[in-house]
């Protein structure tokens, strides 16, 4: 193993870095920083996901609520009741 600077490690320039598998070290790290990107990406996604659920349950649920008192399904009280239990 080459210790110090240099080529063989005798005090000339970076030798440890200038060997045959500099290049691995390389892509070890540009991989290693892909994957943190990668990861803090799929987390924002999450997040925007999760937070929108609740607004698309309520925004179909409303929908579905008015469609049932268009067909007459339920009554005025029923459907004026179950609207305020989803805008909760």
């Amino acid at each position: 193993m080459m210790w110090g600077w240099g080529p063989g490690g005798y005090g000339y320039g970076p030798g440890w870095m200038m060997g045959d598998g500099w290049w691995l070290m390389m892509a070890f790290i540009f991989l290693v920083l892909i994957g943190i990107v990668v990861v803090a990406v799929a987390v924002l996604r999450r997040e925007r996901y999760v937070e929108n659920v609740p607004a698309r349950r309520t925004a179909n649920g409303l929908a579905i609520l008015e469609e049932r008192y268009a067909k007459g399904e339920i009554s005025r009280e029923e459907y004026l009741e179950k609207k305020r239990d989803l805008a909760a």
